[in-house]
């Protein structure tokens, strides 16, 4: 049975060696504790870190395509026309229209390189028509793809703010996956493709549900699913595939709005007016 202790009465050796003990234990939970705060710490750090690579990124893709398009293709296309004026002015000259079917060839060709390249830094679509128009087009090439006649309907605000250039192409491939997906597996018959903006919680929503045979029992996440929810992931967002009410499959991706940079986003209208002036 135990006794309080007195005022003034000392601490026993078996005092001192539990409290040491004690001390010890105290220790190490107080040390994993500040561990783990700073591990948190450093994962949200990390986080946003790769946020803001995958935004400059896009950005500077974005940057690229446009001077790309707008400037060093247009310059070539007409170099080439200024080669083949100078050909014909030159045909009495064997060697010369020699050459200078050489130079057109190889001026075309790097014209193509270009453009090629245009395509792999970003989606076309997106910079000539706008995210909405782009995703209804996408919904219109898919409706008359695969065995199954399938509709599907696309569900969004008419017009949406100037979008980081990133979330821009995470939605836009996104719904390419998985349309792809619901036309090559899913056996449905009609597809619809939501998508909102929540100004208040500075999210933008992505819901594609169709009404098919919905996800097996045994699946494994393929490539398809997987990229994804990378893409959401890597910009701070989350991307879900569940069963939906219809008993069909249902996609939702949450995005944070990130704030684009100013001097990269494009202004759509002038965009479209130096498309007119020289696109290649």
């Amino acid at each position: 049975m135990a006794f309080p202790r007195g005022p003034s009465e000392g601490l026993t050796p078996a005092d001192r060696r539990l409290l040491q003990d004690l001390a010890r234990q105290v220790g190490v939970a107080v040390h994993a504790v500040r561990l783990t705060a700073d591990l948190q710490h450093l994962t949200r750090d990390l986080q946003r870190s790769r946020e803001q690579l995958v935004s400059a990124r896009e950005e500077e893709r974005r940057r690229l395509r446009r001077d790309l398009h707008d400037g060093l293709g247009p310059r070539l296309a007409g170099l080439t026309l200024k080669l083949e004026t100078a050909r014909n002015r030159l045909a009495h000259d064997p060697l010369a229209e020699t050459l200078l079917s050489d130079l057109i060839v190889h001026t075309q060709e790097a014209v193509a390189d270009i453009r090629h390249l245009v395509y792999a830094l970003r989606p076309p679509a997106l910079d000539e028509l706008g995210l909405i128009p782009a995703l209804q087009e996408q919904a219109l090439l898919y409706s008359n793809q695969g065995q199954h006649e399938i509709h599907i309907c696309l569900e969004s605000p008419e017009s949406l703010p100037p979008l980081p250039a990133a979330v821009e192409v995470a939605i836009f491939r996104i719904t390419q996956e998985a349309l792809t997906n619901i036309v090559r597996h899913s056996q449905a018959s009609r597809c619809t493709v939501r998508l909102a903006l929540c100004e208040q919680e500075h999210l933008l929503e992505l819901e594609i549900e169709d009404n098919g045979r919905g996800l097996a029992p045994e699946r494994s996440a393929g490539v398809g699913l997987a990229s994804m929810r990378e893409r959401a992931e890597e910009l701070g967002g989350t991307c879900e595939v569940k069963q939906a009410p219809t008993g069909g499959t249902c996609v939702h991706v949450r995005l944070p709005l990130l704030p684009p940079q100013p001097s990269d986003t494009p202004d759509r209208e002038s965009h479209m007016s130096e498309q007119g002036k020289g696109a290649s």
